[in-house]
């Protein structure tokens, strides 16, 4: 007969005395019919796992950044999607740095320090695969989403080049500005689709999907369709039909 391990019998409980063990636990309080201990104990490693993706500890979140709860770059929006129901990603950015301060100290404008940082925040963010929105710019920033708009917006139309936003990236909200850069690129500077794809933090899947919508909205011009009847033909919005006509005159009148 083997002898008793007193040891593990006063001790071996204490391995059980983990925040894995209580999560689980509460699991089973809560919802008792969602398992038996394996998945229980599953769930609890689920939570766990995304609690830690979620914290950044103190030592990686230095003096002038924060944190915040980006858009995941790989989770488009999709029909009545909520942002509960989106994935999210923590992004550590930096709200204040030396160069602000030096841009303070030459007495920039408002406007162009705001832009700056706006810019900056949005390369970081897409950096660690999230995405900011312009109502988390003006948030951040202390001022209105119309303000932040306007000034990225302007910034594109005259550099020709995408901030990725959540605006451009996933195509939320009316903005024409990345579909006349996407369009501007492939045909009146001649780029091909994929180097388009890469200079716009776009896939070449929305590149292409762009691209075709304003030839065909031009083709329906062409054959001189009005706008309700385009958008009939096309299975979209008159509104959409709208933006491609405009990026169309704007390409026709010779402007950049």
């Amino acid at each position: 007969m083997a002898k008793p391990d007193f040891v593990r019998k006063h001790f071996g409980p204490l391995r059980s005395k983990t925040l894995r063990h209580a999560v689980a636990h509460q699991i089973a309080k809560e919802f008792p019919r969602i398992g038996g201990p394996r998945i229980r104990m599953l769930c609890a490693e689920m939570i766990l796992d995304l609690i830690q993706a979620h914290v950044q500890p103190t030592e990686h979140v230095h003096h002038g950044q924060v944190l915040w709860m980006a858009i995941s770059v790989q989770d488009p929006p999709r029909r009545h999607q909520r942002i509960e129901d989106t994935d999210l990603v923590p992004v550590v950015l930096d709200l204040s740095t030396l160069e602000d301060i030096d841009r303070r100290l030459a007495r920039e404008s408002a406007d162009q320090r705001l832009l700056h940082k706006a810019l900056r925040l949005c390369e970081q963010a897409h950096k660690q695969q999230g995405l900011l929105s312009n109502s988390d710019l003006a948030e951040i920033l202390t001022t209105s989403d119309s303000r932040v708009s306007n000034l990225i917006a302007a910034h594109e139309r005259a550099t020709g080049k995408l901030v990725p936003r959540r605006a451009t990236i996933h195509d939320v909200g009316t903005a024409t500005t990345h579909k006349r850069i996407i369009c501007y690129k492939r045909y009146i500077e001649g780029k091909p689709a994929d180097q388009v794809a890469r200079e716009t933090y776009h896939s070449l899947e929305a590149v292409d999907r762009y691209l075709g919508q304003y030839d065909r909205v031009r083709h329906c011009l062409l054959e001189s369709l009005s706008p309700e009847q385009t958008a009939h033909m096309l299975d979209c919005s008159v509104a959409l039909v709208h933006e491609y006509l405009a990026i169309d005159q704007e390409f026709n009148c010779g402007n950049p």
